[in-house]
């Protein structure tokens, strides 16, 4: 793993409070605040509800914004600007996988029919650094390959690997 995407592991693989972007019907974004958790394969997930907004939106245009890193403004901390591609899953592994105790003010539990997960997949993250004003790229994977996983239309992609 080269030292770039250890540095980008490090901020993405806690729970954490992040920005998610997607597109409404009209063209336009739209944020919201997500807790999400990153894996070392940079798979990212968030709970959901399967009907929320954001869902919709997803299952209309799969491109998402996610902005993640900073938990205290006083800290100058680096910070990820990740484009992606996300979708809804609803397998029960995977929602217990998931699945914490946080998880319980808002769902019944991991078999509530209302929760679900979304699996965001990033290809493009930009490693933004206070000392620089110009962000490290880490860009991997081609987006017309992650957008045919996100259809069906292939196996799960193998780990990302850095050029």
């Amino acid at each position: 793993m080269s030292e770039l995407m250890d540095r980008v592991v490090e901020i993405v693989c806690h729970p954490q409070l992040a920005g998610l972007s997607t597109v409404t019907e009209g063209g336009l974004p739209w944020v919201r605040y997500v807790m999400i958790e990153g894996q070392d394969d940079m798979t990212i997930r968030c709970a959901t509800f399967i009907n929320a907004r954001k869902v919709a939106q997803i299952k209309k245009n799969p491109e998402v914004h996610l902005t993640c890193g900073v938990t205290d403004l006083n800290l100058r901390k680096p910070y990820l600007q990740i484009q992606a591609v996300a979708a809804l899953t609803t397998d029960q592994a995977e929602r217990a996988a998931f699945w914490n105790p946080g998880l319980a003010q808002i769902f019944k539990g991991p078999d509530d029919p209302s929760y679900g997960l979304l699996i965001i997949l990033p290809y493009r993250i930009e490693y933004c650094s206070p000392a620089s004003m110009n962000p490290e790229v880490w860009d991997v994977r081609e987006k017309a390959e992650t957008e045919a996983f996100l259809r069906g239309e292939q196996p799960m992609m193998p780990p990302l690997h850095i050029d």
